[in-house]
């Protein structure tokens, strides 16, 4: 099991956050040996699939070099026309091979980890230079396995070289006795299956390497408890820290709220305990909004908001908890409790008019019908 520094045990799996921001400092599983079996055998495949034509453009440019005539070769700017041609020939022939490796060049590191560009990886690391981390590198488990895999690799690939040219022998032999043009096919020939046997032997290191590689990247990255505490609280935030927003949101809240009390048509009470204050704007239809609710002392500034501003204020302690527990602040209030509030709208609108001098008092509301799945008791 993994220690870090402080000696805790390293015990948790990586949590996201943690494998984000490893992802970020470039931290991630990468193999060299699958990035050089894949390079390999890609060369290796190149080769062969390409070798006839590098050979016939090979054998073209020898051709071209060695039956000059004299009129070239007393000509002075004839050597650099040469050999840009000859260069431009051999291009010609080498280009596919080096787009295949190109791609495979990009594409193995891509396998192992997938892309990724890391301007912070690519950052110098003035720690680097110490002399005494660069020690600690030295003799560390990481640098044991890379010595390891450097002796494996050696010995496989020595033991297969000696099998190709042990099986080969024969044909290299055959290559000094055969006609130039053969020769040199036959050499790509042996070259590249001789090529492809050697990538072969480096199955067995990638398939040593990919595995090892995965489990120390994990190692690296597993946690401790208190670092997985820690994170939690960095990313949740401090309790005392969430207290104050939500007490700050409130009263943010409270105060958007407060003002927008002026604008009600009506505001209903408890009388003591709630308070909600209503509008209802007839050009935009629909129903009564809910702009302000409160109990306790929040109720007792609703009201004196809507005083102080001359809003009317109604008693109907039914209506007020139907409406305080149904509806949430700048919705419509629920179907159920559309005749009651029509009720009420009609009685603030007669009171204005009686108090304007164009009516008679209307009478007090009684018994509003509150459906009783909207009843609230105190």
């Amino acid at each position: 099991m993994a220690e870090s520094e402080s000696g805790a045990d390293k015990s948790e799996e990586p949590t996201s956050k943690r494998l984000q921001e490893a992802r970020d400092k470039g931290q991630i599983a990468r193999s060299r040996e699958l990035n050089t079996l894949a390079v390999t055998l890609a060369g290796a495949g190149g080769v062969l699939a390409t070798g006839g034509g590098m050979a016939d453009m090979l054998m073209k440019m020898m051709q071209s070099n060695f039956d000059l005539s004299r009129a070239v070769l007393i000509d002075e700017r004839s050597m650099a026309i040469w050999l840009l041609a000859s260069g431009r020939m051999a291009l010609d022939a080498v280009l596919p091979l080096l787009i295949t490796l190109l791609i495979v060049s990009i594409a193995g590191p891509i396998s192992l980890g997938g892309w990724l560009f890391s301007t912070e990886a690519m950052a110098p690391k003035f720690s680097r230079m110490n002399p005494l981390s660069g020690l600690k590198r030295m003799f560390s488990l990481h640098s044991l396995a890379e010595l390891l895999k450097a002796l494996a690799k050696f010995a496989v690939i020595l033991l297969v070289a000696l099998l190709v040219l042990n099986s080969d022998r024969d044909d290299l032999l055959a290559i000094a006795h055969e006609p130039l043009d053969m020769a040199i096919l036959h050499s790509v020939q042996v070259v590249g299956w001789s090529a492809v046997w050697l990538a072969c032997g480096l199955i067995l290191i990638a398939a040593v390497d990919v595995p090892f590689q995965l489990w120390d990247n994990k190692q690296k990255l597993m946690m401790t408890k208190q670092e997985v505490r820690d994170e939690y609280k960095d990313s949740e935030g401090k309790p005392e820290v969430k207290s104050r927003i939500r007490r700050l949101q409130r009263e943010m809240a409270e105060r958007r709220m407060m003002a927008a009390v002026p604008q009600a048509d009506v505001i209903i009470t408890n009388p003591t305990h709630f308070a909600v204050a209503l509008k209802y704007d007839a050009e935009k239809g629909g129903a009564p909004l809910l702009l302000a609710k409160g109990s306790d002392f929040t109720a007792l500034k609703i009201r004196e908001i809507g005083q102080e501003n001359q809003v009317t204020v109604l008693e109907s302690p039914a209506l007020a908890r139907a409406v305080y527990y149904s509806t949430e602040l700048d919705q419509e209030i629920p179907a159920g409790l559309y005749l009651a509030v029509a009720q009420v709208l009609a009685y603030v609108y007669q009171l204005k008019q009686f108090r304007a001098g164009r009516g008679k008092r209307p009478a007090p509301l009684h018994d509003l019908p509150i459906p009783p799945e909207l009843r609230r008791d105190e």
